[in-house]
C-alpha cells in the first residue's frame, strides 16, 4: 500500500519549499495531497508564483487519512495559524498524538506551535521564528536538519537536501 503525505499549504508559501520535498516524495512512490482551506481552489507561492491546486479543504480531512504531515514555509504556515477555528493545528496535532511522522521547514514549525506539543522537543527553524518555538518550550538548535523522533525540522531552502533525505528515511 502507497503511503500518503499531506501537504498543507496556503498562499505565499516558500515555492522551493513545497517543490522540493513533494517531488523527493513523488519519486520514492510516495502520494502527496494538499490540504488548503478549500479544495478546487488554488494557491501560489511568493516567489516563483508557482500555483498548487488544493486536492482538500482541512474541514474534509483527518490524520487518520495520512502517514505523515510535510509544513512548507513561506507565509503559508502563518496565514493557517489564521484559520478562526484552529483546524490546521489541530490537524496536525493529531499527527503528534499518533506518532506519524511530520515534517517542517523555514517558517513551517510556526504551525506547531499551535499544538502545545513543542515541550520538550528539539527542532530548528527560520530565524526570525526561533524565539517563538522556544516559548512554546521547545529547544531550538541552529543546524541544518534536526530529527526529534518523528519530527523533522530545517532551517532554509539551502537546507533542503538534508531535510529531503531525513523526512525520506522517516517513510522507509
Amino acid at each position: 500500500m502507497t503511503k500518503k503525505v499531506a501537504v498543507v499549504l496556503d498562499n505565499l508559501f516558500e515555492d522551493v519549499e513545497y517543490t522540493s520535498p513533494v517531488e523527493a516524495l513523488k519519486g520514492e512512490g510516495y502520494e502527496v495531497e494538499v490540504i488548503g482551506k478549500e479544495a478546487g481552489t488554488s494557491v501560489k507561492g511568493k516567489k516563483e508564483n508557482t500555483e498548487v491546486q488544493i486536492d482538500k479543504g482541512i474541514a474534509d480531512v483527518q490524520a487518520s487519512d495520512y502517514d505523515a504531515l510535510l509544513i512548507p514555509g513561506g507565509f503559508s504556515p502563518d496565514q493557517l495559524r489564521g484559520d478562526k477555528e484552529g483546524r490546521f493545528g489541530q490537524f496536525t496535532k493529531e499527527f503528534f498524538a499518533a506518532d506519524k511522522p511530520v515534517f517542517a521547514i523555514c517558517h513551517g514549525p510556526q504551525l506547531l506551535i499551535d499544538t502545545n506539543e513543542l515541550s520538550g522537543r528539539k527542532l530548528t527553524s527560520y530565524l526570525s521564528v526561533r524565539k517563538d518555538l522556544e516559548n512554546a518550550g521547545a529547544t531550538v538548535v541552529d543546524e541544518s536538519v534536526v530529527v526529534d523522533g518523528k519530527l523533522v525540522t530545517s532551517r532554509t531552502p539551502d537546507d533542503l537536501p538534508d531535510f529531503n533525505r531525513e523526512l525520506l528515511a522517516q517513510l522507509k
